[in-house]
């Protein structure tokens, strides 16, 4: 089992939850995997380990794992949510709207601002989720093509932030 796995059992473990071999199976796989993975991947990747994984099975142990803050939550794409393991490593998420691929990047300049915005009114920051949308090399070169290798559909659009 991979070690990011084992931390995971132990923590389990710590707060007095049960280990079961599903659970190991999901939080391994988990740790094994860089993607952002939703539900029915992670029961398609369990059950070439273990065929008797039911999706019920990989819903539960997600509640699980999220209520002991092993897990986070993701709604890249808007249709169904992804979830990945917790590294304690801050990241942000860059979407591509073409592919759906995923991007992490170090959001510390974020996490910084963001703090600095909630001193400045007073506001304990305690958590959050930085996703920006878009697309990628790759998605934006058949736009730049077809607009004549202009460019201009191609080009991102400048995102506005504005306070209250």
């Amino acid at each position: 089992m991979n070690e990011r796995a084992t931390t995971g059992v132990r923590l389990l473990r710590a707060a007095g939850k049960r280990i079961t071999p599903q659970r190991k199976l999901i939080l391994d796989i988990l740790a094994q995997t860089r993607r952002h993975l939703d539900a029915y991947e992670l029961h398609d990747l369990g059950r070439r380990r273990d065929e008797t994984l039911s999706l019920a099975t990989v819903y539960r142990t997600i509640a699980l794992l999220k209520e002991s803050g092993l897990v986070q939550e993701l709604h890249l794409d808007g249709s169904h949510h992804h979830y990945e393991l917790i590294d304690r490593v801050e990241h942000a998420h860059l979407v591509c709207l073409g592919c759906g691929q995923v991007f992490e990047v170090d959001s510390g300049a974020f996490v910084n601002a963001a703090q600095e915005a909630g001193n400045r009114y007073g506001f304990a920051i305690t958590g959050g989720q930085i996703e920006f949308t878009g697309y990628c090399t790759a998605c934006r070169a058949p736009q730049s093509e077809q607009a004549g290798g202009l460019g201009t559909e191609a080009e991102p659009h400048v995102l506005n932030f504005r306070s209250r």
